[in-house]
């Protein structure tokens, strides 16, 4: 098995090359999924997040107002890690399970959006980053995404510089290019993976 960190900035590309590897053949863990399952109604996880911070967390219908509890922990570090103490160990228990479950000789391919930020590099065979220039992440998040200039610059603020991204990178995919391109690029990495897992294998 070949464990594969994939990440990027916001508005890199990450889930199209996700996507373009499912399609060639790997196993998909995404943490960001996997977040939103673990305190999805009826688990302890979403039970831990209201005693740490009120019901008033919660919807009507009693589901995570993400928006809500949002605005509680962004604006707070030390809320943050309350809520980072919660979830990541479920998030990280969820995965080694998925893991485990995944053929032996397997490309698994964890979709890790705060890889860089969290030094999470070795726990991963290779680091494959998706690159783009902080021009192309803007006008992604602004024509596609429909947020206002200011929200996008926010939120590439809030994350890992590119250089320190780039510092953790086996295999960098550049995403400054139209599909076809990025395609192309993404068969390439696949087969060196697939190469690597079978060295791994030896």
């Amino acid at each position: 098995m070949l464990k594969v960190g994939l990440t990027g900035g916001i508005g890199a590309g990450k889930s199209e090359v996700s996507r373009l590897l499912v399609e060639c053949g790997a196993v998909l863990i995404d943490a960001d999924r996997i977040a939103r399952e673990v305190v999805a109604p009826g688990t302890p996880g979403l039970a831990a997040v209201a005693d740490a911070f009120g019901v008033g967390v919660l919807a009507p219908d009693g589901s995570l107002d993400r928006p809500k509890l949002g605005s509680v922990v962004f604006a707070d570090p030390e809320k943050l890690a309350v809520l980072n103490a919660i979830v990541h160990p479920l998030v990280g228990a969820r995965s080694r399970e998925l893991e485990a479950a995944a053929p032996e000789d397997a490309v698994v391919v964890h979709d890790v959006p705060l890889l860089a930020e969290n030094a999470l590099a070795p726990l991963y065979d290779v680091v494959v980053v998706v690159d783009a220039s902080p021009a192309t992440q803007l006008d992604r998040l602004v024509r596609l995404r429909g947020m206002t200039e200011e929200d996008a610059r926010a939120r590439m603020a809030a994350q890992a510089t590119r250089d320190k991204r780039l510092e953790v990178a086996d295999i960098v995919i550049d995403n400054d290019v139209d599909l076809p391109r990025l395609e192309r690029s993404v068969r390439d990495v696949w087969v060196d993976l697939v190469r690597r897992a079978q060295r791994s294998q030896e």
